[in-house]
């Protein structure tokens, strides 16, 4: 039975211990955390393997066949060259770096060592995006309007830029990730505003990150996206989360891990809008919108961990939707969009 370990032991570690744990054909072996009580309570949840504060010493020790990488940030860098350099396949969680240079140099190194790497960009692994791909198959997208706008979050190092990277690479990283798996189109140029001044000190000490952001995204086959995503809500009502894919006569109302809906006029399968374009250019609609709805359906991080283990135990990481190697062009997206933050300019996407 091959050996998995898990190197962060904080919130995003646990949400994959608990799905490892339905796991019965891999042994949950060791766990590493700087803080050796975190790694501990690890051990008691999964009654088995040993905590350890040095992830060298556990791979010693461990002799892992697999690890998932769960830590901030800013920390990653040795911990995925010293893994490549023992040559074990490995899951890190997004992003896979905050600096571009050292996340290129893992992708080659990860690509010459020929290593079994994904990262946990789950939303791949949604049941929703059958449908999606599908209605832009079928249809010619001309722009996305998109947002992901939420509160702070809870987690002491999210408010520091230089730790989290802003909740565009932090969070949002999602949304700009499903743009390219669902368009199968890569960004051209990004250019990204910061807003701040919204939240104060007295709510989040030590907070400095933009409130919000607002991104005009060009991809390569001319369609154009916003993105706005933000920080500073204090109520569900203060804004939808959505992508909406718009064509000349229909729409996706795409809700990420939740729902979709489709909005055209065939009346059939896709819902019937009664729409009306007037003379004078505006569009009204005769009878109210209605629209086919599709929720999601399945656990969609289950499928991804699961997805991950058996390309280790089979040797063959063909079914991984977020292979290293792509996961490294949706981090080299956000991280143009904070490069064009900080120099006020539109910036390239270079991978």
């Amino acid at each position: 039975m091959k050996k998995a370990a898990i190197i962060g032991c904080g919130g995003i570690g646990g949400y994959h211990l608990e799905i490892l744990m339905k796991f019965k054909d891999i042994e949950l072996a060791g766990f590493c955390d700087v803080l050796i009580d975190r790694a501990k309570a690890f051990v008691k949840a999964a009654g088995k393997g040993k905590a350890y504060s040095c992830f060298h010493k556990m791979y010693d020790a461990v002799k892992p066949d697999m690890v998932f990488i769960c830590i901030p940030p800013a920390y990653h860098g040795e911990i995925e060259f010293e893994t490549i350099r023992r040559g074990i396949p490995f899951f890190v969680e997004k992003p896979l770096s905050l600096d571009v240079n050292m996340a290129r140099e893992m992708v080659k190194q990860v690509q010459e060592k020929g290593l079994i790497a994904a990262s946990g960009f789950q939303c791949r692994y949604d049941d929703l995006n059958i449908k999606a791909k599908e209605f832009i198959k079928n249809n010619k997208v001309l722009h996305i309007s998109a947002s992901r706008i939420g509160g702070m979050v809870e987690t002491p190092w999210f408010r520091y830029k230089y730790i989290s990277g802003g909740q565009l690479v932090e969070q949002t990283i999602h949304q700009m990730d499903m743009l390219r798996y669902l368009l199968e189109d890569e960004p051209d140029t990004v250019y990204s505003v910061g807003t701040s001044g919204h939240i104060t000190q007295e709510e989040w000490p030590g907070y400095c990150i933009e409130d919000m952001s607002t991104t005009l995204i060009t991809f390569k086959s001319g369609i154009t996206a916003t993105m706005v995503t933000g920080v500073y809500s204090l109520s569900v009502s203060s804004w939808d989360n959505r992508m909406t894919f718009g064509t000349r006569d229909a729409r996706m109302d795409y809700r990420l891990a939740t729902d979709l809906t489709i909005y055209d006029e065939s009346g059939g399968g896709a819902g019937n809008l009664g729409g009306v374009v007037s003379g004078d250019g505006m569009q009204r609609t005769a009878d109210g919108e209605t629209g086919i709805k599709q929720k999601s359906t399945v656990d969609f991080g289950y499928e991804c961990d699961r997805t991950f283990v058996e390309a280790v135990l089979t040797g063959n990481g063909s079914k991984i939707r977020s292979p290293y190697a792509d996961a490294w062009k949706s981090v080299a997206f956000c991280l143009a969009c904070n490069k064009s933050m900080e120099t006020g300019l539109p910036v390239k996407v270079e991978y």
